[in-house]
């Protein structure tokens, strides 16, 4: 997808401050973190949501889950981390290529959701 911000920065069109990077996947420092560690972990291969995953996509997402606590602790995340993937509108995602937060390395995180 051409103007999708996510597969820009793959590409390597848009800058951004990588911290593990393989044939599969990406993952680079969030340009607005809230926490010492908030990383963004992408497949290169554009999937717009988690609600659009397929049986096609389950190795890509198996790799993906089985990196992230090494990338989490290889940023600082050392004594624990929230993983967040927002899908859809209502979900709150705001880039429609699919991915993954690690947010940690600091006090313990506050309670997920209260309505």
């Amino acid at each position: 997808m051409s103007d999708c911000i996510f597969c820009r920065i793959v590409k390597g069109e848009i800058p951004a401050a990588k911290v593990y990077e393989d044939e599969q996947m990406l993952a680079f420092k969030d340009i607005r973190p809230i926490a010492p560690v908030h990383v963004l972990v992408i497949p290169k291969r554009h999937i717009e949501s988690l609600a659009t995953v397929g049986e096609e996509d389950a190795a890509l997402l198996g790799h993906l889950f089985a990196s992230i606590g090494k990338i989490a602790a290889e940023q600082g995340a050392t004594d624990g981390f929230r993983t967040i993937i927002n899908s859809g509108r209502v979900g709150g995602q705001e880039v429609y290529h699919l991915h993954a937060h690690i947010i940690g390395g600091g006090a313990p995180l506050p309670a997920m959701i209260k309505y």
